[in-house]
């Protein structure tokens, strides 16, 4: 798929030169110096066009290095997508939202090929100060092996989701970190289906997310002070914003 539609091109403009030369040379015309003379034009031509001789020798040290192929998603600086074809002077990539990018070989540098072998990925998840960390582990375990269960999605794991532990401690709770290693290509669908099932699994666990708390100290009777005075607060602001209008509009 990679390689025989530049190799069919190639053949095709030699095919044509050869059976023009034969016809010339049925014909009685002298080929030899018409070879000698194209050799010529050939230089003048690559001295004039060095960026277009600097792409096709970049594109065939990419297929010498096996960079990429046709059906990989690979990127490069701003440029990525799927490989959809080859030209002798560039690569058309098919981003993930449909355009198409017509990138030189000259201008890819280096690429990064996200569909050979394995794919790690890895993602985080905030949970409450009073969590119990080994019981999550102990949960997403559980996760992990229903994953390696799963019809569709068994074959396509090869490291079931794990919890590497404790990333970092936060203004609200603690966050942990989780990966997994899937065949290139589905390691989202497989995050997406992970996370609904911790997110049901904490729920059935009383494992509670992070989430914004605020703290009054004092009595219930202080408390309740506060929250009145609040709500007279903003009910008097609301009054006077309503006040405003109707002066404005009058």
């Amino acid at each position: 798929r990679t390689l025989l539609p530049i190799l069919r091109n190639f053949l095709a403009a030699f095919i044509a030169v050869v059976a023009g030369m034969m016809v010339l040379s049925g014909l009685g015309v002298e080929v030899g110096p018409l070879i000698a003379g194209a050799g010529v034009f050939g230089v003048a031509i690559g001295f004039g066009s060095q960026t277009l001789v600097k792409d096709i020798l970049s594109g065939v040290f990419y297929m010498m290095d096996d960079a990429f192929r046709v059906g990989e998603y690979i990127q490069s600086g701003s440029y990525k997508g799927t490989v959809e074809s080859f030209s002798i002077r560039s690569v058309k990539l098919r981003h993930h939202r449909g355009p198409v990018f017509t990138v030189p070989f000259g201008s890819l540098g280096a690429v990064q090929n996200m569909s050979r072998d394995w794919v790690i990925d890895k993602f985080m998840i905030n949970v409450s100060y009073d969590a119990d960390v080994a019981k999550v582990k102990k949960v997403v375990k559980g996760i992990g092996a229903a994953l390696l269960d799963d019809p569709e999605l068994g074959p396509l794991i090869i490291e079931t989701v794990k919890m590497k532990g404790v990333e970092q401690f936060g203004d609200y709770g603690i966050t942990l970190s989780f990966a997994m290693t899937t065949k290139p290509g589905h390691q989202t669908q497989i995050r997406r289906r992970a996370q609904a099932m911790i997110k049901d699994a904490f729920a059935a666990n009383s494992i509670h997310f992070a989430s914004p708390t605020v703290q009054v100290a004092g009595d219930e009777a202080q408390a309740t002070a506060a929250a009145a005075a609040t709500r007279d607060a903003i009910a008097k602001r609301n009054a006077a914003a309503a006040q405003k209008g109707e002066t404005a509009a009058e």
